[in-house]
């Protein structure tokens, strides 16, 4: 079944990367659901987790996937771990991942699914994704997987110099523009908008409180 809906719902509609695809092929999106929408999961479209929060239709983790244009040795940072499954899909393309998550409990829940499948090399912490990981920055790529009004500086300046950094922009309700932002040698940045999306909104931690 998981196959099948790289084949039918991922492949067909453009992704071209080989590593991308066989990433999807080997992650079991069911394991990082709960159990009453595990029937739903090679479906493709968005499921709900708990705590407001969803996971990403397949198609669209792939499409960000791709984006990043990951290499094996790229060090990476994912701001909303969320259930976990598009961090395991980034694990099996590089071999340095770090992942934060406000939610407490998702990011207890999602650390225990990666653990329990083996990715030993992925890092999961509690903590503001508007804040980034100052003290393991920069990072070759940064995948962002909810929503702010406007890319986090934070996030731009641990960006490494040819790095890459893909992230939903936009209001809370409502289409947004999912962005590459690539930094050249210099420091300079490109930005453009590859698609209209619909993420749940990135929270801060003040937001909690």
């Amino acid at each position: 079944m998981r196959r099948r809906m790289v084949r039918q719902q991922i492949e067909a509609r453009g992704i071209q990367s080989a590593a991308v695809l066989d990433a999807l092929r080997r992650v079991p999106r069911e394991r990082f659901v709960p159990a009453e929408v595990r029937a739903f999961a090679t479906d493709d479209t968005a499921l709900p987790i708990g705590y407001d929060q969803t996971i990403s239709q397949p198609y669209i983790v792939a499409f960000m996937t791709e984006l990043l244009e990951l290499e094996r040795h790229h060090r990476v940072l994912e701001i909303g771990t969320g259930s976990g499954y598009q961090t395991a899909v980034l694990a099996n393309l590089c071999d340095s991942v770090r992942s934060i998550e406000i939610v407490p409990e998702l990011a207890a829940r999602a650390a225990r699914a990666l653990a329990d499948l083996g990715y030993a090399h992925v890092t999961v912490e509690q903590g503001d994704g508007y804040q980034g990981w100052a003290e393991h920055a920069p990072f070759d790529r940064i995948i962002v997987t909810a929503a702010p009004r406007a890319i986090p500086q934070a996030l731009v300046d641990q960006l490494a110099a040819g790095g890459r950094l893909v992230v939903p922009v936009g209001p809370t309700f409502g289409i947004q523009a999912l962005t590459l932002v690539t930094k050249d040698a210099a420091g300079r940045l490109r930005r453009q908008r590859r698609l209209d999306v619909r993420f749940v909104p990135m929270v801060r931690a003040v937001d909690k409180n």
